[in-house]
């Protein structure tokens, strides 16, 4: 595969649907706006497209002029509940919703791409299925699109899909196979006490020096019952109880998540938070409210299948802008595309400075947009070979 030259006006395009999402940010499954554009835009590419998959996803197909296998590039559409700190041209105009995470860049680069490949259909083997998702961010709107039907629908047996990255500098491509990101699970706590005056602590069951217990032993879950080789993180994010000095509350809540890359870990973790739980609320007298939610899988890579987007994309850039990247505790819910069909995940560096270095889910998250024609490429390039791949 020969290096993917883009024209300045499809880089200008692809640039311009990247700020104007980012303009017009939408939550998980309120992406109405944005799945409109993007279906009108791979209407007038000659696309069949099918729209309300997954509640608000869209889906384009393109069927090639050569035999070979059905395969899936995505991109997630959603915006982050988080009030923009920078101030662009195109700095959200919606109050309290962000693009933080890059997700506006992912859909404006999987439409660049879906430019590329249309203006080259002669190109195609087998079929192209392109997927605009909704609901990346804690919803699960991969696991919708797959309880819809999505891959049997299409007859996916491959599947492919990138997120930009701002701990890598722009243009360079980071590959793992086996496990990428993490699962996520969350967990949410109500330890009952009883209440009564901070004088006479004696009198009460203080659930707030319960849940300090509790915050301070449930690390010991991480730290002496799982190898230390296998990576894990048990963290409370929030503790909600009280509403003065000198009272003691009846009751505290708490919330927390649950992150771990083996799924035998993973499952064993609520049995043992619980067990923690449980003994300091008898040790104190309190009792409990447990509710373990099971969110996201652990992202693996097939194989086969990252050794072939590598390949290509340093046949494609060279070498020097392929690394091996390490796993993330941040989790991903591609894995549901990836725990039914051959799948690679793949990232792609975003940061040329300063401010185009903050972490995913900051305020004043941004990315260079130079780094867009690197997507645009990788994911055609997908799209031209990746039909042909036998393994």
């Amino acid at each position: 595969m020969e290096t993917l030259t883009l024209s300045p006006g499809l880089i200008d395009e692809v640039v311009a649907i990247r700020r104007d999402l980012h303009a017009h940010p939408e939550l998980g499954f309120e992406e109405k706006r944005t799945a409109a554009l993007v279906a009108t835009r791979l209407r007038e590419l000659g696309y069949e497209v099918h729209e309300g998959i997954g509640v608000t996803g869209v889906v384009g197909v393109l069927r090639g002029a050569r035999p070979g296998k059905t395969i899936m590039l995505r991109a997630d559409m959603d915006a982050l509940p988080l009030e923009e700190e920078s101030a662009h041209v195109y700095t959200s105009r919606t109050p309290g919703v962000m693009h933080a995470c890059g997700h506006d860049g992912h859909v404006a680069m999987l439409l660049g791409a879906a430019r590329v490949v249309a203006e080259r259909r002669h190109e195609v083997a087998g079929t192209l299925v392109f997927c605009f998702q909704p609901a990346e961010e804690g919803r699960g709107g991969a696991k919708a699109m797959v309880d819809e039907g999505l891959l049997e629908r299409f007859g996916v047996e491959r599947a492919y899909g990138l997120h930009l990255f701002s701990l890598l500098p722009t243009g360079v491509l980071g590959f793992r196979e086996g496990p990428f990101y993490a699962s996520s699970d969350s967990i949410e706590i109500r330890i009952e006490g009883s209440g009564g005056h901070g004088a006479a602590p004696h009198l009460s069951i203080d659930p707030i020096l319960v849940a300090a217990e509790f915050v301070a032993s449930v690390q010991k879950v991480v730290s002496r019952q799982i190898d230390p080789i296998e990576p894990a993180v048990v963290t409370i994010g929030a503790i909600h109880g009280g509403t003065t000095h000198n009272v003691i509350p009846s009751y505290v809540t708490l919330l927390g998540t649950v992150r771990a890359f083996d799924a035998g870990v993973r499952g064993r973790m609520a049995e043992r938070i619980e067990r923690v739980l449980k003994g300091v609320c008898d040790a104190s007298g309190a009792s409990y409210t447990f509710d373990y939610q099971w969110r996201y899988p652990v992202t693996s890579n097939d194989v086969a299948q990252t050794r072939n987007v590598r390949a290509l994309a340093e046949r494609v850039f060279g070498s020097e802008r392929v690394v091996s990247s390490e796993k993330h505790m941040g989790a991903e819910d591609f894995s549901f595309f990836a725990e039914r069909v051959p799948a690679s995940y793949f990232v792609l560096g975003c940061s040329a400075g300063p401010q185009t270095s903050y972490p995913h889910h900051h305020g004043r998250f941004d990315i260079d947009e130079a780094a867009l024609a690197t997507g645009v490429q990788i994911m055609s390039a997908i799209a031209f070979e990746g039909p042909t791949w036998d393994s």
